[in-house]
């Protein structure tokens, strides 16, 4: 047997890099399709290595997980977010990793309830029946409020928050695949390079002001969690690691990365999946029905308490996960020389974990196409390979800020639920890669009374 994997044809110098940029989803479906298990790509400088069998998958991101570390994909990304929980790697990622922890925690998390549906109402105070609203933006917006409530202890403006989205699209054009972007160094005096470069200036301008508001208060602001946070302190992230700063434990730039990173991947990715969720309900009638009776049947305004009781309206978020994954694959890179699936794989590899094709096979779910939230019924979901379905990754390095986001996400759908109607009246929808997946137009919702 052969120890090199099969993989497609790449163009001279591009390598399968124009194929992958056109349309990297349509590209790692038929790449799986064709070659299986393990498929070697031709992406750039290192080798590239396509993994699509959960079995696998469940190596790198946890029985071995210590063999496969981050990868550093594009100088822009250490820019943007520098040595942060998401990039780290080593003892430095351990320590932040403590640090964060407490602000996380399960008791806190079901305590900002109160903070994720207040939020959403004064969202929804600014809706009305017959609105044509732009779900994405909508949702974008509400969601960066939440997170700086939540993990900064504060609250940001109407101005800062059309700043911050205004300065989300050059920064997720940058990380767009483009096969050329590889020859064009990130100090050129590019178009594309001077935008992201005033992006990153603006959000970090953003950041400092928060830390401006915040510092001094570490120790006697009220945290959002409330009575939920047996603490004599505030607990939210900023606050600990103001104090961890204080300590001599952090520096300033350490505080950057670990906010910005919050900033933006605490939101987005939210934002992303209420957005796909929204539309997949307009599009199946029955499946809306069952929704919003589930919700209606709450007595007021949804709790985290409350969440046990909606049943139906977890699958339909874990279904609408399944088939538009915000963060649609990771990638790790092989500390050793390793073998997977009898292949081999070369120290420094990157490997892509793809949950776009993974989700989506016929090899682990039926009729994988279709929207079914039932598939995630317990006697279903139990048949299932454990790692065919991972978006918030998995093992020692899952995503931190998973428990909010569920219930971040099923709180708003409640309360958005409870109030409106809706219908999705765009275009077929079209979708972007960037470093996370979003639709390629806007995504308009009629709203009408319930």
């Amino acid at each position: 047997m052969s120890t090199r994997p099969p993989g497609p044809r790449g163009e001279p110098l591009l390598g399968n890099g124009r194929r992958y940029s056109r349309d990297p989803f349509a590209f790692m479906t038929a790449v799986a399709d064709a070659y299986g298990d393990v498929i070697r790509l031709d992406l750039g400088p290192r080798e590239t290595y396509m993994l699509t069998n959960p079995r696998d998958v469940e190596r790198v991101l946890v029985s071995d997980w210590a063999a496969f570390g981050k990868p550093n994909l594009d100088d822009a990304v250490d820019d943007l977010l520098g040595d942060g929980l998401l990039m780290s790697e080593g003892d430095r990622w351990r320590q932040q990793r403590d640090l964060a922890n407490p602000a996380f925690h399960a008791r806190r998390i079901a305590g900002l309830d109160d903070a994720v549906v207040g939020h959403t109402e004064d969202a929804l105070s600014g809706w009305e029946a017959g609105d044509r609203i732009d779900v994405q933006l909508e949702l974008a917006r509400l969601t960066v409020r939440i997170i700086v409530t939540a993990m900064f202890g504060t609250d940001i403006g109407e101005e800062t928050v059309k700043t911050v989205q205004e300065n989300l699209e050059p920064l997720g054009q940058r990380f767009e695949p483009n096969p050329m972007r590889a020859v064009i160094p990130n100090w050129a005096p590019t178009r594309e390079n001077r935008q992201f470069d005033d992006a990153v200036a603006t959000l970090e301008g953003v950041i400092d002001d928060l830390v401006a508001r915040r510092r001094g208060t570490e120790e006697t602001a009220s945290d959002p969690a409330g009575d939920a946070v047996d603490s004599p302190m505030p607990m939210d992230l900023l606050s600990i690691l103001l104090r961890a700063q204080n300590r001599g434990e952090q520096t300033e730039g350490d505080l950057r990365d670990e906010l910005m990173t919050m900033l933006l991947a605490g939101h987005d990715t939210t934002a992303l999946a209420l957005t796909y969720t929204f539309y997949l309900l307009s599009q199946h009638p029955d499946a809306k029905a069952r929704f919003q009776a589930e919700v209606d049947a709450l007595d007021g305004a949804p709790t985290a308490d409350d969440l046990r009781d909606l049943p139906f309206t977890d699958r339909v978020l874990s279904e609408a996960m399944r088939l538009y994954p915000p963060v649609y694959t990771l990638f790790r890179e092989s500390k050793v020389d390793t073998r997977i699936a009898g292949y081999r794989i070369p120290e420094g590899s990157l490997l892509m974990l793809p949950q776009w094709v993974i989700h989506r096979s016929e090899r682990w779910y039926d009729d994988p196409l279709a929207f079914d939230p039932d598939r995630w019924a317990p006697d279903r979901a139990s048949e299932r390979e454990r790692f065919a379905y991972f978006p918030f990754g998995a093992g020692p390095r899952h995503c931190i800020g998973k428990q909010f986001s569920l219930l971040e996400a099923k709180l708003i759908l409640a309360t958005v639920g409870r109030a409106f109607d809706f219908d999705y009246e765009g275009s077929e929808l079209d979708l972007r890669g960037s470093l996370t997946m979003h639709p390629g137009h806007p995504m308009p919702l009629r709203l009408s009374e319930r």
